[in-house]
């Protein structure tokens, strides 16, 4: 890979940064990136960084790809309706069934957990919400929608930048950006008008509490601070649902508390549904309903109370699943 930069003027906004990589790809870095991230050409200082800078964005370009943000209207109370969802893999002629006619609906605001043990089909599920992967079979339906070509790209991207906000238990942060730079890349992405961008980030620093940390880097946080920062940036761009696989499988007792508690809080002031993905039944009390997944179907669901027994219940029924699984 050959790297070549062009400094407009003498001035970072004026800054171009060309890949060139095998197959010819070109890409070119934002205005607003360059205004918003004054100190942008000390970032690109190496062929590593540039390289990995690169791939994520182009990854988040795939993701978060700002074309739109159309939201999911709050007068309906299912904003998601699942119906007979079907997932196979083949693999040298044998023929694994990983999601079998699955079928629930998710409600306006709700937190909706899924748990069971490995195997049981939750991260397929996972991603065929999140448009990431296709189904052989069944549909998903948005407010009582159904776009049949929402698996197919550029439908599928665009199902995603308008609906899908992404958290994952690896923070994916850009160890060079500071927490507020970090939080505005998918504004980056949209190419948001940098005062526009200044305002929403400032306000979603604030949400998450990391307004004293914003100049920081990120390997000057903690893991829940890092966690938080992921959490703002998915939620950036508002969108009506969340999908979080594992968010604080790498936290300990308290920081993930302090997590589950930051996500509830942006639940509530934003109004979005979650559906979260988790093997931990602590984390799961945090949720309105728990669904157990095993063998590609769900076995069984719980509603929580919010009482102290929660998590009791719910690790009942979850040895109940794991038994089944032996």
């Amino acid at each position: 890979m050959r790297r070549r930069r062009r400094l407009g003027s003498g001035s970072p906004s004026g800054l171009i940064i060309e890949i060139i990589a095998e197959g010819g790809t070109l890409s070119k870095v934002p205005p607003s990136a360059c205004q918003f991230i004054p100190n942008l050409p000390t970032v690109f200082c190496s062929m590593i960084q540039l390289h990995q800078i690169y791939n994520k964005l182009h990854l988040w370009n795939r993701i978060f790809d700002m074309g739109g943000m159309n939201s999911l209207s709050t007068t309906e109370e299912k904003v998601l309706s699942i119906t007979n969802l079907s997932k196979r893999y083949e693999e040298a002629g044998h023929k694994v069934h990983a999601l079998k006619h699955t079928s629930l609906h998710l409600k306006q605001g709700e937190f909706l957990a899924i748990m069971g043990t490995s195997g049981s089909g939750k991260s397929t599920f996972l991603n065929l919400v999140g448009a990431l992967d296709s189904p052989n079979e069944g549909t998903i339906a948005l407010n009582g929608r159904v776009h049949p070509d929402m698996f197919k790209e550029p439908y599928a991207t665009q199902y995603r930048s308008e609906n899908i906000g992404f958290i994952f238990q690896s923070y994916n942060l850009l160890k060079d950006l500071s927490v507020e730079e970090n939080i505005a890349l998918p504004l980056i992405l949209k190419n948001i008008p940098v005062k526009e961008m200044k305002a929403r980030v400032a306000e979603m620093v604030g949400l998450v509490g990391l307004s004293d940390w914003r100049k920081h880097r990120p390997v000057q946080l903690s893991g829940g601070q890092q966690q938080r920062v992921a959490i703002a940036r998915a939620l950036i761009t508002k969108p009506p649902i969340i999908l979080a696989d594992e968010p604080t499988g790498n936290l300990d007792f308290n920081t993930t508390t302090e997590v589950l508690r930051v996500l509830g809080q942006m639940k509530e002031q934003l109004g979005q549904s979650i559906i979260l993905v988790t093997h931990d039944p602590y984390v799961a009390t945090f949720a309105d309903r728990v669904l157990f997944f095993h063998d590609g179907q769900i076995a069984a669901e719980y509603i929580c109370r919010k009482d102290e027994q929660d998590m009791d219940r719910i690790l009942s029924r979850f040895r109940a699943i794991m038994g089944r699984a032996q």
